[in-house]
């Protein structure tokens, strides 16, 4: 699973916490809820704002 179809239908803004949430409760795997657990303790306005933060990760269309 991507970010993006963890984090579908989401509002932002949302803080980190929220947003973990969100992952959790629509069944997102292990993988990206640790990874979201990561991020830096802030708002975000969108799903490109909470990727920018894992460059290089599995975020966007590189997922296995």
């Amino acid at each position: 699973m991507i970010l993006k179809h963890a984090l579908k239908g989401i509002n932002f803004p949302k803080s980190k916490n929220e947003i973990v949430s969100y992952a959790r409760q629509h069944n997102a795997n292990n993988e990206i809820i640790s990874d979201l657990q990561q991020l830096p303790d802030r708002t975000y306005n969108n799903t490109v704002d909470v990727a920018q933060e894992f460059s290089g990760k599995r975020f966007g269309g590189d997922s296995k």
